[in-house]
C-alpha cells in the first residue's frame, strides 16, 4: 500500500512516452492541436505526465508539426512512417534507454491521463514483469501502460519481422494485467483510459474539463 507521501513523489527511473504520429482520420484534424482550455491537447498530456515522469519523449511522424512544449521535452520521429504504435513505442524506448528503467506509454488523445494511475501501475511492477497493462471495458489498454526499457529488443525484433500488433508484444514478454477493481481505487470512473477519437469524443471530453 502506497503512503500518501510516496504517492505524490516522482518515482525514480520512470520516464514517459507520448505517441502522436497517428493519422487522426476519424477526428479529421491533428489531435495534438485540439484546444483544451488554455492549452492544446498534446501540451495537456505532457503537463499531466510531467507530474510523475521525467524525462518525457514525444514521438511524432516524420516532419509532423507540434505545438510548443517545455524545453526539457524530448522529441523523436518514427523511423518509418505508417507502422503504428509499435514503431512509436520502439522509438520512444530507444530515446529513453539510457535515462530510465521504465516508461509509461500514452497516446496523445488521452486528455485525462492521470498521474495517480501511472503511480499505481509503476508500484505494481516488480522485476518479474516487463509490462504492466490495464484491463478495463473488456479490453487491454497497451497505450496506457508501463514498459521496461528492455522491451525495446523484442519490439525491434517484431518490427524487423513486420509484426506490428502491440497486443502481440504483450504475449511475448512478461506482462502483468491490472483489472478494473484495482484501477478504480485511484480512478473511480477510469477516465484516464478514455480517448478522443472523434469530434463527438472531443466534445464529451471538453464537458469533463473543469472551467
Amino acid at each position: 500500500m502506497l503512503t500518501h507521501r510516496a504517492s505524490q513523489e516522482r518515482p525514480a527511473g520512470l520516464g514517459a512516452i507520448v505517441l502522436c504520429g497517428g493519422q487522426s482520420l476519424r477526428m479529421g484534424q491533428s489531435k495534438a492541436w485540439l484546444p483544451f482550455g488554455n492549452e492544446l491537447l498534446l501540451q495537456r498530456v505532457v503537463r499531466r505526465l510531467s507530474e510523475v515522469a521525467s524525462p518525457i519523449v514525444v514521438v511524432r511522424a516524420p516532419g509532423q508539426d507540434l505545438p510548443a512544449l517545455p524545453p526539457e521535452t524530448l522529441v523523436t520521429e518514427d523511423a518509418v512512417e505508417g507502422r503504428g504504435p509499435m514503431q512509436g513505442i520502439a522509438m520512444g524506448l530507444a530515446a529513453l534507454e539510457h535515462a530510465v528503467d521504465v516508461a509509461f506509454v500514452s497516446s496523445t488523445d488521452a486528455p485525462f491521463v492521470d498521474p495517480a494511475l501511472v503511480r499505481l501501475l509503476y508500484a505494481l511492477r516488480t522485476a518479474s514483469y516487463d509490462i504492466v497493462v490495464p484491463h478495463a471495458f473488456g479490453r487491454h489498454h497497451p497505450l496506457a501502460a508501463i514498459y521496461a526499457v528492455n522491451v525495446l529488443r523484442e519490439a525491434e525484433r517484431m518490427l524487423s519481422e513486420n509484426q506490428l500488433r502491440v497486443m502481440d508484444l504483450l504475449g511475448r514478454v512478461r506482462t502483468l494485467v491490472v483489472g478494473e477493481e484495482q484501477l478504480a481505487a485511484v480512478d473511480p470512473r477510469l477516465l484516464a483510459l478514455s480517448n478522443v477519437n472523434t469530434p463527438a469524443d472531443y466534445q464529451a471530453a471538453l464537458a469533463e474539463v473543469e472551467p
